[in-house]
C-alpha cells in the first residue's frame, strides 16, 4: 500500500515570504517508511546524522526561528499568550498552562524542524542532479 500525499499548500509569512518547503510529489510504501525507520533507528546510523545536524546546527537554528517568526509563533500575540499564562492566579491552571504552552511550542519547532530538515535535503538531492 502506498501512502499519496497531497500537493503542500502554499505558505506565506507575513511579509509575503514562503516559510515552509513543500513536502515532495513522491510517494512512498508503507515497507519503504519502515525499511527508513529502522535504518535511523541504528545508533551508529543517528550518530552520523547528529554530527552532521552538530555541524550546521547555527545556522539551522536561524532559518528555524526565522520559519517559526513568519508562522507568527514569536509575535505580540505570543507575548500576550505568554504574559497570560505566566500571571494566572490559581498556581494549579499556571502549572497546567504553563506544560500545555510549551508541549505546543515544542510540537511545533518539531513540525517546523522537520520542514527544514525535508527542505534541506531536497535542495542536497538537487545539487546531486
Amino acid at each position: 500500500m502506498f501512502r499519496e500525499r497531497p500537493p503542500a499548500p502554499e505558505r506565506r509569512g507575513p511579509a509575503g515570504e514562503g516559510y515552509v518547503a513543500g513536502v515532495p510529489q513522491r510517494s512512498y510504501s508503507d515497507e519503504q517508511i519502515d525499511a527508513a525507520i529502522d535504518a535511523i533507528s541504528r545508533p551508529e546510523a543517528f550518530a552520523e546524522a547528529e554530527r552532521s545536524v552538530a555541524r550546521a546546527a547555527p545556522r539551522l537554528q536561524r532559518v528555524l526561528a526565522e520559519a517559526l517568526g513568519a508562522g507568527g509563533w514569536f509575535g505580540e500575540s505570543h507575548d500576550a499568550e505568554v504574559l497570560r499564562v505566566a500571571t494566572m492566579p490559581d498556581p494549579e491552571e499556571r502549572i497546567t498552562a504553563v506544560r500545555t504552552m510549551l508541549a505546543e511550542e515544542a510540537r511545533m519547532g518539531m513540525m517546523v524542524g522537520v520542514a527544514v530538515g525535508w527542505a534541506l535535503a531536497e535542495q542536497l538531492e538537487r545539487q546531486e542532479d
